[in-house]
């Protein structure tokens, strides 16, 4: 096929072009390829992990459920993988409140205790982290353990701040220091709001207390 003088001129330019650039083109082809094939295969790997740590939470509440004379023993296993080989997971984080308050209702408080020490002190699970120290500092009250417990209750998220000031209030109270649990009752009044319910349960802390 023959080409004219204009089109010839034309395809030599686009050889030239290709002699330049198209190594480089090809590479970049090529990496663009690797890497969606690489987030691929890793968003596979990653719902893969997900759907194994759902079965072990799963077993985990099927546990705590059903009971019976193995199920602390079944709790523990089941809760124990999810935090040794999934310990990012969100299904971590809730199967360590769900054995917690499980493992308490098999009256094992010691087991149920270290479940939510370990969710406090995982800054990775930002949204259920001051759960757990909330309810841990509710653990170590009842246990007299005083500053252990005020310990768990720092760095309060915004969600969080009244419930901690209530529960600092108990502990001063437990504590027999009325000033500070005053304060700390008037501030979880001042940051609830008068509309909200738990402020009637608070005023009633401090008309016991002896101030309003």
């Amino acid at each position: 096929m023959a080409y004219d003088l204009e089109e010839q001129e034309q395809f030599d330019a686009l050889k030239a072009w290709w002699a330049k650039y198209g190594t480089l083109i090809m590479a970049v082809v090529a990496a663009a390829a690797l890497a969606w094939g690489g987030w691929t295969a890793w968003k596979a790997y990653q719902n893969h992990r997900a759907n194994q740590a759902m079965g072990y939470f799963e077993a985990l509440e099927d546990a705590a459920r059903l009971g019976g004379a193995d199920a602390a023993v079944r709790i523990k296993a089941a809760v124990g993988t999810l935090r040794a080989d999934y310990p990012a997971t969100g299904y971590a984080a809730r199967g360590a409140l769900v054995a917690s308050q499980a493992l308490q209702a098999q009256n094992d408080p010691d087991a149920a205790r270290e479940q939510l020490t370990w969710l406090a002190a995982q800054k990775q699970h930002a949204p259920l982290q001051p759960v757990a120290k909330l309810r841990l500092a509710g653990m170590l009250l009842d246990l007299k353990q005083y500053d252990q417990a005020l310990a768990q209750l720092t760095d309060a998220p915004a969600p969080f701040v009244a419930l901690f000031e209530d529960r600092r209030g108990d502990i001063f109270a437990a504590q027999g220091k009325p000033n500070e649990a005053r304060t700390a009752w008037k501030k979880a009044i001042d940051t609830l709001g008068n509309t909200d319910p738990l402020v009637q349960v608070v005023r009633l802390k401090l008309d016991a207390l002896g101030g309003a």
